[in-house]
């Protein structure tokens, strides 16, 4: 019976582990859009600044005055620093390989975006090396936690010997 939990914990892990490589590929793909769509928005920036013969810290310094200039400033603020840490992430995501990115979950930091893409998301047999690769840690990661949930949960109830060879 335990054999068959820890089998069903190895192949429950297998199944959703084996999904990682192909979240991030649709990931990457939105990040991409994210990405773009910023950098509209912060060229258009940058252009009205250059008309008025500003740097894109000039212009967000002279936003002030009322509480609407002062709250787009920090809005812009706001998306100056989700571009660059967007584009971060983009580009060690796209330079990586299908198995680099296995160890990149920590570039997947948008939630916003991965709960788009989760919600998109269909699983899908992954018939790929990385997919494969993906099944078997999860398998093992799963296989592992089961055993070791069981394992602690009978832990009081195995029988200890004493000195003299008795158990009780």
């Amino acid at each position: 019976m335990l054999r068959a939990l820890a089998l069903t914990g190895g192949l429950l892990g297998a199944a959703v582990v084996s999904q990682f490589p192909e979240f991030t590929q649709q990931y990457t793909q939105r990040l991409g859009g994210q990405v773009e769509a910023l950098e509209t928005v912060l060229a258009d920036f940058d252009a009205s600044a250059q008309k008025a013969e500003m740097t894109r810290e000039e212009a967000l310094a002279s936003m002030g005055g009322s509480v609407f200039l002062e709250n787009r400033r920090r809005d812009m603020r706001d998306t100056i620093e989700r571009h660059a840490r967007l584009s971060d992430d983009l580009a060690a995501l796209q330079d990586a390989s299908p198995l680099e990115r296995l160890t990149m979950p920590h570039r997947v930091t948008d939630t916003a975006l991965a709960r788009a893409t989760y919600e998109e998301f269909r699983p899908a047999l992954p018939l790929s090396v990385e997919g494969a690769i993906s099944a078997l840690v999860g398998y093992l990661g799963g296989w592992l936690a089961v055993s070791a949930l069981l394992a602690l949960l009978a832990w009081p109830f195995k029988r200890r010997k004493s000195k003299s060879g008795l158990t009780f």
